[in-house]
């Protein structure tokens, strides 16, 4: 028997040994989320459809080539004779066109750039996004399991209580109130606990998600370690460069490019347009009322430039510079108002991260002392000098300090990342030094 019990014994280590090793870390999860998150799959084609407008723009400069045919059947007929026939005619002809002067296509290149690298910008903020996201998720997953794992503690402990308090009341020492409240703090610690499991799987689904993997263990903190202070240490650097770095400035400022050349694009149409055009053809007709015999073959090549001069479209291109005006008013708005949340965003993620690791630093003094508390009502109950509702509240102060501490601790991490974000200097590399603080 005790030879099955110890190969029992085994075999569960090597397991958890195994699931330690197969445990993902937030490098992992955010890997996974790159190749799998249909929010980034969308933005990577959103960002390919975006860099076509610059060979889009460029085409308006290029030369055009475009060919023609055509056959046709004739009916003609001399009226002082009388004579009617019928004669057939054909011809091709290749047309190059090469813009000159077109003031409104050169705008429309510069824009097309500008798409392009709006695109881009988009991306990056996306990418950016997903690497909170991944975060995000990631942390909430980790809290889950600690708050599981306090209340799962506590009710082990109010289930302890509750028998030592029935105990107690078998021989009298206390009353049957102590049981009652020892028997209502362990209901509730059992509800609490499946709430908490249920929370768990809702967060570990909200990874799976996000990454296409059911991952079951996670790397936590390291126990003791440190959390850094930003740097700078100074909340003005930090909104300053939210304001003039940030991805959704950045994107803004290139819309706001956009709608000014949209602007320029309208009113040129106004001006005038000079082309080059060459064409070389050749027509075909069956002799009918001439003097050559059989068909007329001719072919026929011209060179020269067009000129055109826009007069008059019954007000819509007025309308529409006005349109693009309005645009552009918009766009410059929006533009003010990414700076702004941009700088909100860093105040609060910086403000985050500084009273986040005040409120670390109290939790962790707090479940010192609550730790201690709980040790000190349990022998004056002992001894007969605290009530059971003593030690229940306790045990309950405990793993409240305990869950409060974890929250407070992912929460500053999750507030360092979303400082880097807001001043657009977010990257793997912060990650990568984040991943590091996990066992």
């Amino acid at each position: 028997m005790k030879r099955l019990e110890r190969k029992v014994l085994v075999a569960l280590l090597a397991g958890s040994v195994g699931s330690a090793a197969l445990a993902a870390d937030l490098e992992q999860v955010y890997r996974d989320a790159l190749a799998y998150d249909a929010v980034l799959v969308a933005a990577q084609g959103t960002l390919e459809a975006g860099r076509e407008k610059l060979p889009q723009g460029r085409a308006a400069l290029l030369p055009s080539v475009s060919v023609s045919g055509n056959s046709n059947w004739n009916e003609a007929e001399v009226k002082a004779t009388g004579i009617s026939r019928g004669y057939n005619s054909n011809g091709w002809q290749v047309q190059l066109t090469q813009p000159l002067f077109r003031w409104q296509n050169w705008v429309q290149y510069q824009q097309g750039e500008l798409q392009a690298s709006l695109a881009e910008a988009q991306y990056r903020l996306a990418r950016q996004d997903l690497t909170l996201r991944a975060a995000q998720a990631y942390f909430d997953v980790l809290t889950a399991q600690d708050v599981l794992a306090a209340v799962q503690a506590l009710h082990s402990a109010n289930t302890q209580q509750l028998e030592l308090a029935r105990k107690s009341f078998e021989v009298g020492t206390v009353t049957i109130t102590d049981v009652h409240e020892a028997q209502s703090r362990a209901d509730l610690s059992s509800a609490q606990m499946i709430a908490a499991e249920s929370d768990l799987a809702v967060r570990r689904h909200a990874l799976s998600v996000m990454t296409g993997k059911e991952t079951e263990v996670l790397k936590g903190l390291r126990k003791g370690v440190a959390l850094s202070r930003p740097e700078p240490a100074d909340i003005q650097a930090w909104v300053g460069a939210a304001e003039g770095s940030s991805l959704a400035v950045q994107a803004a400022q290139l819309a706001g490019e956009i709608a000014s050349r949209e602007v320029e694009r309208n009113q040129a149409a106004h001006l005038p347009t000079l082309d080059l055009v060459a064409t070389h053809g050749n027509s075909t007709t069956s002799s009918a009322f001439n003097n050559f015999a059989g068909r007329l073959d001719l072919d026929t090549t011209t060179v020269g430039v067009q000129l055109a001069l826009p007069l008059f479209q019954g007000g819509a291109v007025t309308s529409r510079v006005r349109e693009a005006a309005a645009l552009k008013s918009k766009a410059q708005a929006d533009l003010d108002h990414a700076r702004r949340s941009s700088a909100q965003s860093a105040r609060q993620a910086y403000l985050g991260v500084t009273s986040g690791l005040a409120q670390v630093k109290a939790f962790e003094a707090a479940q010192v002392s609550s730790g201690s508390a709980l040790e000190a009502n349990k022998l004056g109950y002992e001894v007969g000098v605290r009530i059971n509702i003593d030690v229940l509240n306790a045990q309950s102060q405990l793993s409240d300090t305990r869950q409060k501490l974890a929250r407070a601790r992912y929460d500053t991490l999750i507030a360092q990342l979303r400082l880097k974000a807001a001043a657009g200097a977010l990257g793997e590399e912060d990650v990568r030094a984040i991943n590091a603080l996990l066992e």
